[in-house]
């Protein structure tokens, strides 16, 4: 901002619910800077992006989501608007069309990703600045719980908003709303004041348990354990047992279940570890047992 300049283009990737979107906008009002919104399957042509693009103003920020869901198309015309701020246009069809150079007034893209590894090498390489957001601490979740709760005027003490943080996998998008499900459990069956029992409560009644699982964490939990032994299984024979999509698994239930330390990822597929038998008090087979002390 002191120099002028638009900022380098940058490159969120994450687990969903971290807070991409929120640290486009942050970018934006720290530069003093518009921004546009838009996501990856949204621009379908050529003429969609450079829509977009002819219309930023000088250091705006272009936030797409789900960058990696991009047309081939659209992300050659991006490379040149992002290296040299210009845009290759067609005009025109067969021996008549000609390629014109449009200039751009320099702009910062910011591309938000769940799967950055779904990003062809071209595209990730232009990005100055790649960032991966990591899942939260029950430390700033706890704050988290406590601003939201601040800006609806709701009363909660420290306890419940750690208890809500505990079971919010990590993930503030997760904390804010089971902070909104908990404020409505407290509203009907109580004075509407959250605390460390009523929160435990209300979480309980939403089949959120202590290590954050939900029902379909279990489900993909005993479905390995009791339909493939623990595994190793792979992940379009987990999708077909529990009826979910394979993308819903890798992006939404697997990541937190691989950091919480209860599946882990081998060659030969996904396996569930001694923790998951231990969660719902069975013993581990005996391979199992092998396979987890080496």
């Amino acid at each position: 901002r002191k120099r002028q300049d638009a900022l380098d283009h940058v490159l969120i990737f994450g687990p969903p619910g971290l807070g991409k979107t929120t640290l486009a906008n942050i970018v934006a009002t720290e530069m003093n800077v518009n921004i546009r919104h838009t996501s990856g399957p949204v621009l379908e042509k050529a003429g969609d992006l450079a829509a977009l693009l002819t219309n930023l103003e000088e250091n705006d920020v272009l936030f797409i989501d789900e960058i990696h869901r991009l047309s081939p198309v659209v992300e050659e015309i991006l490379y040149p608007a992002m290296e040299d701020y210009q845009l290759d246009i067609m005009i025109g069809e067969g021996p008549a069309a000609r390629s014109i150079k449009l200039d751009l007034p320099a702009f910062t893209l910011v591309g938000a990703t769940t799967r950055a590894g779904l990003l062809t090498s071209p595209l990730r390489d232009r990005f100055g600045i790649v960032q991966r957001l990591e899942f939260y601490n029950v430390e700033d979740l706890t704050s988290i719980v406590e601003r939201s709760a601040r800006i609806v005027n709701l009363p909660i003490d420290h306890q419940g908003a750690l208890e809500i943080a505990r079971r919010s996998r990590g993930t503030p998008r997760i904390a804010n709303r089971l902070l909104r499900r908990v404020r409505d459990y407290a509203e009907v069956k109580a004075d509407g004041v959250i605390n460390l029992k009523l929160a435990g409560l209300a979480l309980d009644m939403l089949s959120i348990d202590e290590n954050g699982f939900d029902h379909m964490d279990r489900r993909l939990l005993m479905a390995m354990i009791e339909k493939f032994d623990g595994g190793p299984v792979g992940i379009d024979s987990i999708a077909a047992a529990i009826s979910e999509e394979k993308d819903t698994i890798e992006d939404v239930l697997e990541p937190y279940l691989i950091q919480q330390g209860f599946i882990m990822r081998t060659p030969r597929g996904r396996m569930v570890t001694q923790l998951a038998y231990r969660h719902f008090g069975l013993k581990p087979h005996k391979e199992s047992d092998d396979l987890f002390s080496k």
